[in-house]
């Protein structure tokens, strides 16, 4: 039944968020009214979370690193852990600094690194899935980014090889077996290729590890994102390749970036 719109109190909402299960079904009934720009879609949109889809998905953004980052519906939700990760690429950046975001779904950690590090930066990224380059470049509009269709570092213009100061990738690391354990959220409504990193989760990483050395630049750094359990693994795929890794962890939000620096 429709609900009125403006008469749809936020118990009314709340009360079927919960009955479909949301836990945090009060907050969420907040952001649903105040994205819904009528009753029908208003309607739509509780069917949708009810339903089980990504609230942030439902809503078209989600908040990462103090921005409010556009979403689309199938597109990879940035998690508040990798803000880790941004937090660890500024530390080493500069301004006028020259970003990489690999496996870079919405932008969102290109987004964030380049609003710390301020103007000037030159930030390019690279993503496979064309729902989430299009989220992308929204995203990186307001920096000048530069975002590119295609498989890893493929895609990327010729003119920035050994240019890059700094290379986050954020690329999938949940081993193929382990998918069917993660929450419907992610296994239901986010592509596959943003989740498995194959046998041991690590297929990804390998690749990325042996792309780094041709893009960075003297004294740049690639930050991965990746499990605690698989970090010492990280590390030696680094290692592999010439860099000189060391492993960083957030306990409070189990965070962990490896960090490989080129001489």
């Amino acid at each position: 039944m429709s609900l009125p719109h403006p008469l749809a109190t936020h118990t009314l909402v709340t009360d079927r968020l919960r009955a479909a299960g949301c836990v945090f079904a009060e907050d969420e009934a907040r952001l649903l009214l105040a994205a819904a720009p009528d009753p029908g879609q208003l309607d739509r949109m509780l069917e949708l979370r009810c339903a089980g889809h990504p609230l942030e998905q439902v809503v078209g953004f989600a908040e990462f690193a103090g921005l409010r980052v556009a979403l689309a519906p199938g597109v990879f939700v940035p998690r508040r852990r990798s803000e880790f990760l941004v937090e660890r690429a500024a530390a080493l950046g500069r301004p006028g600094a020259v970003l990489l975001d690999l496996c870079c779904g919405s932008g969102a950690i290109g987004a964030a690194l380049a609003a710390r590090l301020g103007p000037g930066v030159e930030l390019h990224a690279a993503d496979v899935d064309p729902a989430a380059v299009a989220c992308a470049r929204r995203n990186l509009a307001p920096y000048g980014g530069l975002v590119h269709l295609g498989d890893l570092d493929e895609p990327l213009p010729p003119a920035l090889r050994g240019r890059v100061d700094l290379l986050l990738a954020n690329a999938p690391y949940v081993p193929t077996g382990e998918i069917p354990l993660l929450p419907p959220e992610a296994r239901d409504h986010e592509p596959a290729v943003a989740l498995d990193g194959g046998a041991d989760g690590l297929a990804v990483q390998r690749r990325v590890a042996a792309a780094a050395p041709r893009w960075l630049a003297p004294g740049g750094r690639l930050l991965i994102e990746t499990s605690a359990r698989q970090a010492p693994a990280t590390a030696a795929l680094l290692t592999g390749h010439g860099l000189a890794a060391r492993i960083e962890q957030d306990g409070e939000r189990d965070a962990t970036v490896v960090v490989g620096a080129r001489n």
